[in-house]
């Protein structure tokens, strides 16, 4: 990243205890954002770690690549990580991911792609079509997802935690993001929704992870009815929308997949 430009996109990715994963995770996703002449600032944040994350990230910069460490010092949640983070966004775009390449490099620039592309602020995401889950993760996102249809109405996704999720970055700070914990995800979908933003959807395969243990637990689920509650019901949600009533970019869904043309994603999200 030239200090002295803007880069064209801030990607924000909370590590906890990936060390394992970072050296093979990390060099790819530069590499694909290079060869595609976009301009990168990685932003890691060591969240919380207890393992040797933080000197991974140090040595990766070390190496050369486009990145700015953020430290956590104990963990609180994915979503703490990724506040964190998002306060050092400078790019155009600002985009969440995480850790673990369970996206494709190739996949991220394409989300990216959509959303810079659009024509009009958009919110860009993957979609994962398949995902290489173990039985735990797949039946908290099947429920998790299903309950998310049915007490919000029209939320244009059926995925989603997938990510990254890229949009304007200006947006995604009027956003006044709050969940410090997995429910961010859902924060920026239903925020999202509120300000009318199309959405476009990249369809990707969901990888296996590329080393470490996944964080994702039964007591995700707590975690979840409770967020879930005081989203549906509660006084911040409510005073959030009083705030930026009148506020909207236009159709609030458009949908796109991963076979169609670049040229067909593009012009899906301009109409």
């Amino acid at each position: 990243m030239n200090s002295a430009t803007i880069p064209d996109v801030s990607i924000v990715i909370p590590c906890y205890n990936e060390e394992e994963c970072l050296n093979d995770t990390i060099p790819p996703l530069a590499e694909a954002f290079h060869k595609a002449g976009i301009d990168l600032d990685l932003i890691l944040v060591d969240n919380g770690s207890t393992d040797a994350t933080g000197a991974v990230i140090d040595q990766l910069i070390a190496d050369g690549l486009p990145i700015r460490k953020v430290v956590v010092p104990a963990n609180q949640g994915q979503g703490l990580g990724f506040l964190s983070g998002l306060e050092q966004v400078t790019g155009r775009y600002a985009a969440n991911f995480c850790a673990d390449g369970q996206v494709e490099p190739i996949d991220v620039v394409k989300v990216y792609q959509a959303a810079a592309g659009a024509g009009r602020p958009t919110l860009a995401k993957a979609r994962r079509r398949y995902r290489n889950d173990n039985w735990v993760r797949k039946v908290i996102s099947i429920g998790y997802n299903g309950m998310m249809q049915v007490l919000f109405l029209g939320l244009p996704s059926i995925d989603v935690n997938g990510n990254p999720k890229v949009l304007p970055t200006d947006i995604l700070k009027q956003m006044e993001l709050s969940a410090t914990d997995w429910f961010v995800e859902a924060e920026v979908m239903l925020k999202a929704r509120h300000l009318q933003m199309p959405t476009i959807e990249i369809d990707v395969f969901g990888l296996a992870r590329e080393g470490g243990q996944s964080h994702v637990r039964f007591s995700a689920v707590v975690e979840f009815l409770k967020n879930i509650a005081i989203y549906r019901f509660g006084g911040p949600w409510r005073d959030w929308k009083a705030r930026n009533v009148g506020e909207g970019y236009g159709p609030s869904s458009l949908i796109a997949h991963r076979d169609e043309e670049p040229e067909a994603r593009v012009a899906a999200g301009a109409e």
